[in-house]
Parts: structure tokens; C-alpha cells; sequence
């Protein structure tokens, strides 16, 4: 395994600096995060392995999302729905100065990022990798309706308000242990968060029928915010979709792996004949 220090970078977009990391070499992949979470929140809670995308030559930009970790961010609601979080994706490529087609990763919140960047602009994609995928369509209406709430206590008491709430769901057996962390937004925007990802929902199944590109799912069980509907969803609705999911926390940590394994450039017949490799995408 190599080692792969990471650049810090910065860009501006519609009144926020991004902040994010930038390892390794070869084709780009972007990955965005999952809500009131950062990249070094993640790092912290042990929850994805990367090393083994950037081994197998890839580089990868981990980005801070909108008012998230050390990115900053208004207090605005409609700064923080999956649409407008996809406008900030589209401007990272533009500021990367990405000429081929990206690999396009996200998690939970960033899943609805990825999803609604790749509908907007499929060209910008070469394939997706859709980690714990959220709550979407029928589902999404009480998640809504916790989230609004949610905003309502944290104006009204603060942002202890939120951390007690979420002390009290029943967190998925699959990551029990991983470290229950401080939302990274702070209390001045954390309302405008919580009322931006309560208006938002992933796109349309019909939408998402017409994406063409490779995707791999990778969903894990027991999780009411990301249930496996939304994951056997994606996967009916995407043409060219393989779906995994993780029951244990030693599931999760083969997530590298296989999203490695998945990036490594397809072959067509008739490459294998001749011997020449089909170059990464």
C-alpha cells in the first residue's frame, strides 16, 4: 500500500470557499461526503477506506461540503437542497479544470449530490459510485417533517437540541461503534441545512433510468434514514448498476476495495484478443 499525502485546495463558489483534498494520480474521482459530516469527521469515524482507490492510480478530491468542516456556507435553506449541492460538484470539475469525464462518489447527502450532478450533466461522469444511499420518494416525507422540526428546536435551544435527538434513534447495528460525532455546521447554519435537505429528494426514477453509466451501490442494513428500498430502487432504475450490502462493520471495510476493483478500466473483447488494454475511465 502507498502512501498518498493529500493537498489542501480552495475554490469559491456563490458566496462559499470550499476547501478539499487532493491525493494521488490519474484519472479524477470526486467523492462527497454525507450530511453534518466533513472529510476529517470521517477520518475520525473510521467509516471508508480510500487507500485502495488511490493504489489502484486514481486521484481522488475528498471536498468539504457547503458549510460543512472547512468549507463555509450562508444561512440559506435553499443553499443546501441535493440540487444546489450539485451546482457546487459542478463547479469543483470546473475549478479542477476536468476535461475527461470524473468519477463521481457520494455518500448519504453526497449520494443525492452525485445523483442529481450526473443527471444535470451526464458528460461530466465517466461511472458512479452511490454509497449509502438515502432516504428518496415515498420515504422521504418523514424524514422531512423530522428535519424541519429539527430546525425549528436548534432556533429555539440551540444546537445541543439536534445532538440530543439524534442521541435518541437507534443507531444501525452495522456501525454501532463508529464514533457519534458534533454536527460540523455550525449553530448559525445548521437550521438552513436541516431545511435545505428537508426540501430536497433524489431525482426522479425516470431521470435516473436514462443515466447510461457503470454504477456500483454499496448500502448497508438496518439503517430507517437509509433503508435498502432506496438502494434496490437505484438499482432497478439504473441500466448498468451492481448493488452490495454490508450487514457487518467488516463489510464496510472491504468498501475500498471494492470500489477499486469496480474503477478498474473494462475490457472489450475484442482488447482481450489483441492484447491492448482499453484506457481508464
Amino acid at each position: 500500500m502507498g502512501v498518498h499525502p493529500a493537498a489542501e485546495g480552495r475554490f469559491r463558489h456563490r458566496g462559499a470557499e470550499f476547501v478539499y483534498d487532493d491525493a494521488g494520480h490519474g484519472p479524477l474521482a470526486v467523492y462527497a461526503h454525507g450530511g453534518f459530516a466533513s472529510q476529517a469527521q470521517e477520518d475520525r469515524m473510521g467509516l471508508f477506506d480510500w487507500a485502495p482507490v488511490l493504489d489502484a492510480g486514481r486521484r481522488l478530491v475528498r471536498y468539504d461540503a457547503r458549510a460543512h468542516g472547512r468549507s463555509t456556507g450562508r444561512p440559506i435553506a435553499a443553499d443546501y437542497t441535493y440540487a444546489s449541492l450539485a451546482d457546487d460538484l459542478l463547479a469543483l470539475l470546473d475549478h479542477l479544470g476536468a476535461a475527461e469525464p470524473a468519477v463521481g462518489i457520494g455518500a448519504s447527502m453526497g449520494c443525492g449530490t452525485v445523483l442529481h450532478a450526473a443527471v444535470r450533466a451526464p458528460d461530466r461522469f465517466s461511472r458512479l459510485v452511490l454509497l449509502v444511499p438515502p432516504t428518496a420518494w415515498a420515504t422521504r416525507a418523514a424524514y422531512a417533517r423530522a428535519n424541519t422540526a429539527a430546525a425549528d428546536a436548534v432556533e429555539q435551544q440551540g444546537a445541543e437540541a439536534f445532538r440530543a435527538a439524534e442521541g435518541r434513534d437507534v443507531r444501525p447495528a452495522v456501525v454501532a461503534d463508529v464514533p457519534d460525532l458534533p454536527p460540523t455546521p455550525d449553530e448559525r447554519v445548521l437550521p438552513a441545512v436541516l431545511r435545505g435537505l428537508a426540501l430536497s429528494d433524489l431525482p426522479a426514477p425516470a431521470e435516473i433510468a436514462g443515466l447510461r453509466h457503470p454504477a456500483l451501490i454499496l448500502a448497508w442494513a438496518g439503517d430507517r434514514g437509509h433503508p435498502l428500498a432506496t438502494a434496490d430502487a437505484l438499482a432497478a432504475c439504473l441500466p448498468d448498476a451492481q448493488l452490495r450490502v454490508a450487514r457487518t462493520r467488516g463489510d464496510i471495510r472491504t468498501w475500498g476495495e471494492h470500489i477499486a476493483e469496480f474503477l478498474r478500466p473494462r475490457r472489450s473483447p475484442a482488447a482481450d484478443e489483441e492484447g491492448d488494454p482499453v484506457p481508464p475511465n
